[in-house]
């Protein structure tokens, strides 16, 4: 016999999304368990970019002073190296936020700093290693989850299910939600190279004539990530891993004396780009959040936050209900009413870039700026425009719920 428990809100997956909601409803005094399926939360290559609007969100909830106390590195303005010129992209030191900056912080720390807090709380419970295989249903309603765990089956009946389990989401897969898919025309490759004190001190995009570069500044080392074609990996390893270490050095000369350090492919991993949405978000007692809801390329760094932004929003909408019993799937649609237009903004920017900026479709001279990038390089003002999609984003929440929850 499987092992049973009970709770108010059973939340599937431990990364941002998921995190973040579960410390929200167990602060609003909320009874609710995260299940995570792997045993910790380290994870190479996740989101590690925390923007202005999560750290805005941090200082709400009082946790700022302290969560900047973990090893992080700043990033105030965001340029980039377009054929060669060096151009200023965005500017976070004139937003209106508490930091003007974007914090890379490893996910795994930035989890286990939002779980250690949430703990504090008497109504949450984290269950590490506890993959969710199946949807438990009654009568057309989602009333719990059935899970595998080192001791066993374990089966979780809940009020409400959120599904924050990414990309690869078996709430959304069990529960038949549809999806949308918005074809992208790239992968990309991330990697590891050491980084030298005379290095520049900015993360930087490398564009060349349609090709890019990614080289996130983590301190100690670059975190490297190198856009293709979809589904051009095996090309790229037929050719060979020197053909692809002088594919890097073209875009970035300084790094000539490192790439030997990608010495085998096992050190250079592929994300499968993917955005996609889905048509509704929920169904009776079952909402999906996050990755889980609308999977984000990575450009702009934004799919973290976006998710976290996410949590808010339902924490903000359902928390006083939630906390008394059920709610409706009503007010489920109010969390996709709520975030779908920010969602579907960001998306069609993604997609919009991957089609006509990093696919090889250049116009004019091999060496000459598209016209906008320079407007940017000539008025530091038009900077904070992008920086305000990027920092801030459209429609950012601010966290209302009640604080019923009491520390231990």
């Amino acid at each position: 016999m499987p092992e049973k428990l009970q709770t108010r809100c059973v939340i599937v997956g431990g990364g941002p999304a998921g995190m973040m909601a579960g410390y929200l409803l167990a602060r609003a005094g909320v009874s609710v368990a995260v299940l995570e399926k792997h045993a910790d939360f380290n994870r190479d290559f996740r989101g590690d970019t925390i923007h202005p609007s999560t750290l805005e969100l941090m200082h709400e909830l009082g946790l700022l002073d302290e969560f900047l106390k973990q090893p992080h590195q700043e990033l105030r303005e965001l340029r980039g190296v377009i054929n060669g010129q060096t151009v200023p992209i965005a500017d976070f030191r004139k937003l209106p936020t508490r930091c003007k900056f974007i914090a890379f912080m490893p996910q795994w720390d930035f989890l286990n700093f939002l779980s250690s807090h949430a703990k504090r709380f008497p109504t949450f419970q984290l269950h590490m290693e506890t993959e969710v295989v199946d949807l438990l249903v009654e009568n057309e309603r989602v009333i719990g989850v059935r899970a595998k765990t080192p001791q066993g089956e374990l089966e979780v009946g809940s009020d409400l299910v959120i599904g924050a389990d990414g990309r690869h989401s078996t709430t959304q897969t069990r529960a038949g939600l549809e999806q949308r898919e918005f074809g992208v025309p790239i992968d990309v490759l991330w990697m590891r190279i050491s980084k030298k004190q005379d290095d520049p001190e900015q993360s930087f995009g490398f564009f060349q004539h349609g090709k890019l570069l990614v080289l996130l500044d983590r301190d100690d080392y670059w975190q490297g990530g190198f856009v293709i074609p979809k589904g051009g990996f095996d090309e790229i390893k037929a050719r060979g891993l020197e053909q692809f270490q002088d594919d890097i050095v073209t875009f970035a000369g300084f790094l000539r004396d490192r790439v030997v350090e990608l010495d085998d492919w096992t050190k250079i991993k592929l994300l499968t780009v993917q955005v996609n949405r889905l048509c509704d978000w929920s169904r009776e007692g079952l909402l999906c959040i996050g990755d889980s809801a609308h999977a984000m390329s990575p450009a702009g760094g934004v799919g973290i936050n976006l998710a976290i932004q996410d949590a808010v929003a339902t924490a903000n909408l359902l928390a006083e209900k939630l906390r008394r019993g059920p709610v409706s799937v009503n007010d489920l649609r109010k969390v996709q009413a709520r975030r779908e237009w920010p969602t579907r903004l960001i998306q069609g920017m993604q997609v919009f870039i991957h089609r006509r900026v990093v696919t090889g479709r250049t116009s004019g001279e091999k060496k000459s700026l598209p016209f906008v990038l320079r407007l940017l390089k000539w008025f530091p003002i038009l900077r904070q425009l992008p920086a305000r999609f990027i920092g801030i984003g459209p429609r950012p929440e601010r966290f209302r719920s009640p604080n019923a929850g009491h520390i231990s």
